[in-house]
């Protein structure tokens, strides 16, 4: 009992830090402007493609920092063709126009890569490592300690460097921002190109362990902004700690149910959450204009 009690932990863990990080893109671009790009999944799964079509030319280490320029590029593409105009004519368009732009590049995506799914190739063994009573792969632990770097990095930009608190300070009030002489349209368009190269960061991280292809962001998109409306979209440290209640749920559901519903704990939290407690545990309920 233990022992399955330990590699439900393990899994859930290696899950959630994924989960995390998908949330942690949301709450990043949510700080700035009140907005989030619904075609997270795409740009995850774009990552990932990117990806799988450089290893063969650099290797998969000197692949990463490429993919993570990609995912930056991208980002930028999405806020000026999608979010700027809804912003600048102070509108929720910005709603459809995302969600549009991401079926277009999977569109993209399945013409360029084909519809099915592909083996990204892993740089590390396939052995599993036993730690206690409990196995683990070293692609898992990889995407554990990856992530949490990642999550550690944006915190140390956020609160130590002029742009990290020119986010803040966007985030707080647009206008007065504005009149401290930060120019808050590029602070926008900056937390887009994070918030991308985070989501195809993290593409690169689990496609070795999961099916590669143009599809393989929606679920993980929908499970990353359950994690982030869980945690809280304010809030760095709820975008991962819900991200590992996420993934903690689905792990659990997977053992004790069926790996078949283990989507399903993600929208259940995403119900709860939006009907109780939409701010999510570690949010703060933002001031509104009138």
């Amino acid at each position: 009992m233990f022992g399955l009690l330990s590699q439900v932990l393990v899994s859930g863990i290696s899950l959630g830090s994924i989960y995390g990080l998908i949330a942690l893109g949301y709450q990043l671009t949510y700080a700035t402007s009140r907005t989030v790009n619904f075609g997270q999944g795409e740009a995850l799964a774009a990552g990932a493609l990117v990806g799988l079509s450089l290893v063969p030319f650099v290797g998969f280490w000197a692949m990463l920092p490429l993919v993570v320029v990609f995912g930056g590029l991208y980002g930028l593409a999405i806020e000026r063709i999608a979010v700027a105009p809804s912003l600048k004519s102070k509108s929720e368009g910005w709603i459809l126009a995302t969600i549009a732009v991401g079926f277009i590049v999977k569109n993209v995506a399945q013409n360029i890569w084909g519809k099915e799914d592909l083996a990204f190739p892993s740089p590390l063994p396939t052995i599993s490592v036993q730690i206690g009573s409990a196995f683990i792969t070293p692609a898992e632990i990889m995407v554990i300690a990856a992530s949490l770097s990642i999550m550690a990095l944006v915190e140390v930009f956020s609160r130590f460097t002029l742009l990290g608190r020119a986010f803040a300070a966007t985030g707080d009030d647009r206008e007065a921002a504005g009149l401290m002489a930060i120019d808050t349209g590029k602070v926008i368009a900056g937390s887009f190109a994070l918030s991308c190269a985070t989501a195809a960061y993290a593409g690169v991280l689990i496609a070795p362990i999961t099916p590669t292809g143009a599809g393989m962001g929606l679920m993980l998109a929908l499970k990353g902004f359950a994690a982030g409306v869980l945690g809280g979209l304010s809030s760095r440290l709820g975008a991962m700690v819900g991200g590992f209640i996420i993934g903690l749920a689905d792990a659990i559901t997977a053992v004790c149910i069926s790996p078949g519903y283990n989507g399903v704990p993600a929208l259940l939290v995403l119900l709860a959450a939006l009907a109780f407690r939409p701010e999510g545990l570690f949010g703060k309920i933002l001031p509104q204009k009138v």
